[in-house]
């Protein structure tokens, strides 16, 4: 709600990845549940980037306890993004997922997550401290493990990298289909691919998106993706002008 409308809204931050950092159009798809068939719409995409958002996904999606009052949920975006999310994945569609999108993506193959990583025994706070600026808040965090061999070694060229962390929930049980990417020092998982995905097909937990042409792995990230987003738009083209 925005005072007092209903609104479907995108971060600005996330438009400008896709738009200067993956050099691709950014359609922005509202969260309408079940009103469309996921299918049919993943055929007039040639990527999909799942955003970060201030709501956590629901806990009966993954058969969690229920959330501490106050919790913050969608269930407009869960109806929508767990189906296309699948849809995407089963069409090969190149995925790029952040934050809130890393949890999706666990909960829609079958994992679990963590409803408050900080209460979980060995694990660090992984929220951002709201008293603090923007920048501070997106600052540099904690470091991740790359896994060697790894989509994102390859991406990065680096064997581990300093991030930004600005989440409460993470993934506890990782989802048959998915392999770990990234791990913090607490042993959080960071990063996943997906395992069999015929393209690019990866989420992280930090918050690439964040002011990335100022860091170089972001920059990576985003190109790597862009890429194989525009890939997949040639194959398309050149299959529609064979026809």
């Amino acid at each position: 709600m925005l005072d007092p409308h209903p609104f479907h809204v995108v971060g600005d931050k996330f438009i400008r990845a896709v738009a200067e950092g993956a050099d691709a159009l950014p359609l922005l798809i509202p969260a309408l549940g079940d009103w469309y068939d996921p299918a049919t719409l993943v055929d007039h995409l040639d990527g999909l980037l799942v955003t970060g958002s201030p709501s956590n996904v629901e806990p009966h999606h993954y058969g969690g306890t229920a959330s501490r009052p106050g919790t913050m949920h969608d269930p407009e975006r869960d109806r929508t993004t767990l189906s296309l999310i699948r849809a995407a994945l089963a069409a090969g569609l190149p995925l790029l997922a952040i934050c809130r999108g890393i949890q999706e993506i666990n909960v829609a193959l079958g994992g679990t997550l963590h409803q408050e990583v900080h209460a979980v025994p060995g694990r660090i706070d992984h929220r951002a401290d709201e008293s603090k600026s923007l920048d501070r808040q997106y600052g540099p965090a904690h470091p991740v493990r790359l896994t060697e061999g790894g989509v994102l070694a390859g991406v990065f060229g680096t064997e581990q990298i300093v991030v930004n962390s600005i989440h409460g929930q993470g993934i506890d049980r990782l989802a048959d289909g998915l392999a770990v990417e990234a791990i913090a020092e607490d042993g959080q998982i960071e990063a996943v691919r997906v395992v069999d995905a015929p393209q690019f097909a990866v989420a992280v937990q930090w918050h690439p998106e964040w002011q990335f042409w100022e860091n170089p792995q972001s920059t990576a990230l985003f190109a790597a993706f862009g890429a194989t987003v525009r890939r997949r738009r040639d194959r398309r083209l050149a299959r529609a002008a064979a026809e």
